[in-house]
Parts: structure tokens; C-alpha cells; sequence
């Protein structure tokens, strides 16, 4: 199995200068996400999970195993000749957030563009993703998309994670380029909530529109730590006041509101991110050796977030539709902090996972099927490291 080691490197708190309050926050922001025909080339399903290394990690059962293969074995059979997945005609304008996220679970199991038992169908979705790049603007995203930030933001997040491991040169110029031009995009979009909060500011669902909310901007941090991870110039202001924004956006429940305008009650699934933003950032809550405001900010968001966090609630706590949404990155935050928590979550989320996933290997619902089933892929495949934006 094919390991990402050539520009990939393992981000935590230790690794950065010793910084306090929102410098070092911002210093160290990161979400670790954050959401895919027939195959009809000639190719068949031939392609097969592979064990990560010479036995699996302890947490991870043969069952799990087992399952994860048949997910990825899905994701291989119904990939498209254009190298995307289907994703239904109601969301036919987020063909590159389905693609990416499907290029990510298969990435998930080891393989690269270049090594690993699906790194055709890693080429391709990589191709499909580069020729959505727009070279006026720099905007990656599909044709038709309402909501093009979306595209854009995960398909940065994918393509970072292709340009970290060995590609060819021609594919490594070309990458670069459509990266650093989407992060000119990303950074000139950045909405400002003026000079009384620091100029903290989101992305809205276009760009340059200059409004905001909170799942876009998530989707953009996220995009923009990969980016910065594989030397990709990214401004340390942008990243200052997008992490303002986020704790702006707590609120007296304790969660994260859907944007700064419209602050309400907390949004579970926004909230779940931002944890995974924090604990990727090094800012940890006092059960985990944290300290000061920071520290209890990110506690409030852990105990909002305690009665949406249990996997075996299902669809009692499926808000607006989002469980799949929302354990994506609960379970990135969960993994990020450790703890005896996270085998005990993970046990839970596995078992609930199994149980929905259906006999072709797939995850069906809201959103769509490829979309489903490429989240449960990576939630499973957690434990096998080898995604550094997933890196503990």
C-alpha cells in the first residue's frame, strides 16, 4: 500500500511557535474534515481495499474491515466515464463536492494518483476536478451549482490532499496553479464584519458576494489548511478572521450559529466542525489539559454538542436531515482529541454505520448515495492515518 510522504507533513500544536490567545488559534487553524452511472469504460470491480500495513489497527474489527472494502468496491463500480459520480438531478450542480469527497475515501485507503489499488480512480476524479477550474476567476466548481463555494471549497481539499503525495510534474504545475489561484479566489471573497470584531469575516454560497455562513466557511477553512499544509501561500490574515468569525458565531447555548447575522439557537452540525477546527488548531478543552478563554469556549461546544454525538440515537437526533453531515465531523473532532472517548465513539459509530449501509456496499438517503457512502468510508477509515488533513 502506497504511503503519502513526499509533502505531507503531521500538523499539531508541537509543531508550531509558542503563541497565545487568537494568534495562536489562527496560527494553527485547521478543519479536519468536513460531503458521489454506471462504470462503463470496460473496467470491472477488480480493485480491493487494502489492509493498512501488515495488520489492521486495534480498533478497527475485520468486520469494519469488511465493510469499508465493499463501500470502496461501490464507490470503484459506479464511478462515471468522466471520472465523477452521480449525484442525482436535484443536486446535479455539486458533481465536484460528490467527486471529491469520493476521491478522498478512496484516498482514505492508501492510495495515491500514482501507487495503491485505486489510483486510476484517484487519477481520474483528479482530472475531472482540475478541468472545473475556471482560469478566469479561479472558482472550481460544476456547472450549474446555485452554490458554487461549495465545489470550490472541497474541491481545494481534494486536489491539496493530490498535490501532497507524489503526482507526476505535469500534474504537480498544474495543481499548483489551480490551487493558488482558488486561494486568491477564497481570500478575496472573505466577508468583514468591521473594525468592533476585528474584521472577522466568513464565506457566503457565492463568491464575491461578501456575506456569510457558517457551513461555507467551514468548507473554506478547511480547504485553506490544505492548501497551506502543501506550501500553498495562504495569508495569516484570512485565517485570523475567519477564526474570529467562528467564536463570534457561539452562541449562549453554547453552539455555533448558522451565521453572524442570524444568530438563533446553535447548529449541531456547525458546531461538530468547528470542534474539529479547534482540536486541530491545538485548542483543547479542560478535560484535555486545556486553559483560559479559549479552553472554555471549545467546552461549551462539547457539551452542547453531548446529546447529538451518540451514534445510536439515529434518526432521533437526524437534524434537518444532516446525521451523515454531522458525524463526519464529529467523529474527525473525536479522533483529534483522543481519549478513551473516541474507541468508545467509534465502536458506536462503526456499528450504526454497518447497520445502515446496504447489500451493494452502499449508504443510500438524503443528499445521495455517493455522497453517503464516500462519508462512511472516510469516518471508518479514520484510524488508518493515512489522509494528513485527518492526521491526528
Amino acid at each position: 500500500m502506497a504511503r503519502q510522504t513526499r509533502r505531507h507533513r503531521r500538523w499539531s500544536a508541537a509543531s508550531w511557535p509558542a503563541l497565545t490567545g487568537l494568534s495562536a488559534l489562527a496560527a494553527l487553524t485547521a478543519i479536519t474534515v468536513l460531503t458521489a452511472g454506471a462504470f462503463q469504460d470496460g473496467l470491472t470491480s477488480t480493485a480491493r481495499a487494502a489492509t493498512p500495513g501488515p495488520q489492521l489497527p486495534e480498533i478497527v474489527t475485520r468486520e469494519t474491515q469488511a465493510a469499508i472494502e465493499k463501500g470502496l468496491e461501490y464507490l470503484v463500480r459506479t464511478q462515471r466515464n468522466d471520472g465523477s459520480w452521480n449525484v442525482g438531478s436535484f443536486y446535479r450542480g455539486y458533481s465536484t463536492v460528490m467527486t471529491s469527497l469520493a476521491g478522498m475515501a478512496l484516498m482514505a485507503n492508501g492510495s495515491t494518483p500514482e501507487e495503491g489499488p485505486y489510483a486510476r480512480q484517484v487519477t481520474r476524479a483528479m482530472n475531472y476536478v482540475l478541468k472545473h477550474s475556471r482560469p478566469a476567476d479561479g472558482l472550481i466548481s460544476s456547472a450549474g451549482s446555485g452554490r458554487p463555494m461549495y465545489g470550490h471549497g472541497f474541491s481545494m481539499l481534494f486536489l491539496a490532499q493530490c498535490y501532497g503525495v507524489d503526482v507526476n510534474p505535469q500534474y504537480e504545475r498544474r495543481i499548483h496553479d489551480v490551487l493558488t489561484k482558488a486561494v486568491q479566489l477564497t481570500v478575496r471573497s472573505q466577508s468583514d464584519l468591521g473594525e468592533r470584531l476585528r474584521h472577522a469575516g466568513g464565506w457566503y454560497y457565492s463568491p464575491d458576494v461578501r456575506l456569510d455562513e457558517g457551513s461555507v466557511t467551514i468548507t473554506q477553512l478547511q480547504a485553506l489548511r490544505a492548501c497551506r499544509n502543501v506550501g500553498i501561500t495562504v495569508p495569516t490574515s484570512t485565517i485570523d478572521r475567519a477564526v474570529a468569525y467562528l467564536r463570534h458565531c457561539q452562541v449562549s447555548d453554547g453552539g455555533i450559529c448558522y451565521a453572524a447575522n442570524s444568530r438563533g439557537q446553535g447548529r449541531p452540525a456547525i458546531s461538530a466542525a468547528a470542534l474539529a477546527c479547534f482540536y486541530a488548531a491545538g485548542v483543547y478543552d479542560r478535560q484535555a489539559g486545556g486553559a483560559g478563554a479559549e479552553a472554555k469556549m471549545v467546552e461549551r461546544l462539547w457539551q452542547y454538542m453531548r446529546p447529538y454525538g451518540d451514534p445510536g440515537t439515529g434518526d432521533q437526533h437526524d437534524v434537518w436531515g444532516h446525521w451523515f453531515y454531522l458525524h463526519f465531523y464529529y467523529a474527525q473532532a473525536l479522533y483529534q482529541r483522543g481519549g478513551p472517548q473516541w474507541p468508545r465513539y467509534y465502536r458506536a459509530i462503526d456499528r450504526a454505520l454497518r447497520q445502515k449501509q446496504n447489500i451493494d456496499g452502499s449508504w443510500s438517503g438524503g443528499v445521495g448515495t455517493s455522497y453517503r457512502t464516500a462519508i462512511a468510508c472516510i469516518i471508518l477509515q479514520l484510524p488508518y492515518g493515512y489522509l494528513p488533513i485527518y492526521q491526528r
